[in-house]
């Protein structure tokens, strides 16, 4: 299942890339916010950007006591 979610936010980086690092790190992450910069300077810089990000750390568990098991 992992695989289809990345799948499908790296579909919506390519359309939108803010968005896919959004649904990925959250709002006010740092991954996100180079996303909207690099986006805002070139649509095509964020597009690599967030593929990058998205296919590099898809791995990696998200940090936070939301995802710890008890």
């Amino acid at each position: 299942m992992a695989s289809g979610c990345t799948f499908l936010e790296i579909l919506i980086a390519i359309l939108l890339p803010p968005l896919g690092v959004f649904l990925h790190y959250g709002l006010c992450s740092k991954e996100f916010l180079i996303s909207v910069l690099l986006t805002i300077l070139g649509y095509i810089p964020g597009i690599i950007y967030a593929v990058y990000v998205l296919v590099s750390r898809s791995d990696e568990q998200p940090q936070g006591d939301y995802y710890a098991v008890a």
